[in-house]
């Protein structure tokens, strides 16, 4: 586990437990003076009076279609103003779309769609063909480019007025329409990747909001409150790729949504009469992703596999107005970072470990290191859960390759930039009946956020702080 104190970002600590997902961190936010109402959803008060505002946003969509075009209408959440997409569909294997940078009321778009009508009535007119919610990208494989939307969404939380949706159900629309199309597109490769991709269930654990950067934690949102665009290429969104074609072509973000692949979870609970609301986030990386066992340790861009960042925000009802106070604390999980591999067999429950190559110099592990230096500040506390002792060597060869590594890195490095590692073999702990596993891991995470404190922001109490040493107890050995 490491934990970071940060003058600017986020901390974070990490364990590391490969039972469950070997390498795993705690990232905690250092005090922030910043109030609340930075947060506020400014987007509905905005696009009443003026739709060019950095906040306007568009909600829902209307597609439409003639045998030249695909039109896609987008609107505000109260459906006050309106702007228009249009996607070529002559072209067999090309994209063309332009957007019209007129922001239309509802009376000037209906009157649009009627010229637009009149105007293809030879060619079979303008037809409706779905209702959508968002345009989670473009893909093209071997000839016709696709259209994926978000059909249907449920919303399943809210952070200080900002909703978060999941997808319920999702279209993929082809673009060129039949008459252009050769047999390349109904070829048995295209159907195929066709049915790889629809094989991907976007109504699992995938989710984002419309005007909350939800791939980024509360602190950073409250302290780039001023930021224009949404941040796609962020290492949590997931369609970053699939949405490049629209948004370089249309130089902005509003027809696509940004979707990150983890776990939300809003709560409301109430503490001595206050009101209060506690989410848990967990937002998978896009770098170096990949199943149990099918995926381990690190890639020689210091990428880790299954690296999860986890969230938990509290608030209270008012938050988001200058009363309302927010805490948060950021969690890091991810793959021990040494090159190690696993094959998985029906008859192997355990399935070997194997180091498939030695760095002698641990670069990726450096670069590793570096990254989550860079994303969440000093220092870095390692906490080593796995075991020292076993019958068939396994989780050994790591724990003393991952020493090894460690000591490599801290040689000529200033004190306040050591990675700090400590050692604490969970599962002979555990065995034992007496043993308080929480009451250790409890000690161990205290001292951590008194390191690296946590972000809140209200007015902190002034309280005489102790001083903190992290050291290897009795049980840690």
């Amino acid at each position: 586990t490491t934990w970071s104190r940060v003058p600017r970002r986020t901390p974070s600590a990490f364990r590391y437990n490969i039972r469950s997902a070997p390498f795993f961190p705690f990232p905690i936010v250092p005090f922030h003076p910043l109030f609340p109402c930075a947060l506020r959803s400014g987007s509905m008060a905005a696009e009443a009076d003026d739709p060019t505002a950095a906040s306007a946003t568009l909600e829902k969509f209307r597609l439409y279609e003639t045998r030249a075009r695909f039109y896609v209408i987008g609107s505000s959440r109260e459906k006050r103003w309106f702007r228009v997409l249009k996607i070529d569909r002559s072209e067999p294997s090309e994209l063309h779309l332009s957007e019209d940078p007129v922001w239309y009321s509802q009376q000037e778009v209906k009157s649009l769609l009627q010229r637009i009508a009149e105007g293809n009535r030879s060619t079979g007119g303008l037809t409706f063909v779905t209702k959508a919610y968002g345009i989670a990208g473009c893909i093209k494989f071997l000839e016709s480019y696709y259209l994926i939307l978000v059909t249907k969404r449920r919303q399943i939380g809210c952070i200080c007025g900002h909703a978060i949706y999941c997808i319920d159900e999702s279209q993929m629309i082809t673009i060129p329409h039949s008459s252009v199309q050769t047999d390349v597109a109904t070829s048995k490769n295209e159907l195929r990747y066709k049915k790889l991709l629809a094989s991907v269930d976007l109504t699992k654990d995938f989710f984002y909001s419309y005007t909350y950067p939800i791939m980024q934690s509360l602190q950073q949102n409250v302290t780039s409150a001023g930021m224009k665009e949404t941040p796609y290429e962020n290492l949590f969104v997931w369609n970053t790729f699939l949405t490049e074609p629209i948004r370089s072509r249309c130089h902005n973000a509003l027809w696509s949504v940004a979707l990150v692949h983890g776990h939300f979870k809003q709560v409301k609970l109430s503490v001595f009469g206050r009101e209060l609301n506690v989410i848990l986030i967990s937002r998978r990386s896009r770098h170096f992703a990949g199943t149990r066992y099918l995926k381990r340790g690190v890639n020689d861009h210091g990428k880790v596999a299954n690296d999860v960042e986890t969230e938990q925000i509290v608030f209270e009802e008012e938050a988001g107005s200058w009363k309302g106070r927010m805490s948060a604390i950021v969690q890091m999980r991810g793959s021990i970072p040494l090159f190690w591999s696993q094959e998985a067999g029906r008859l192997s429950p355990k399935p070997d470990i194997f180091v498939q190559r030695y760095d002698p110099t641990y670069e990726a592990t450096k670069l590793h290191f570096e990254d989550l230096a860079q994303r969440y500040g000093q220092p870095i506390i390692i906490l080593n859960l796995i075991k020292t002792v076993e019958k068939r060597p396994r989780e050994m060869m790591l724990r003393r390759e991952f020493f090894n590594a460690v000591g490599y890195l801290n040689q000529n490095v200033p004190e306040e930039r050591k990675l700090r590692f400590i050692h604490w073999d969970f599962h002979k702990f555990a065995k034992s009946k007496s043993a308080n596993v929480l009451g250790v891991l409890g000690g161990v995470a205290s001292e951590a956020l008194d390191l690296t404190g946590f972000y809140y922001s209200g007015k902190p109490k002034v309280q005489k702080r102790r001083s903190i040493q992290l050291s290897r107890t009795s049980t840690a050995r």
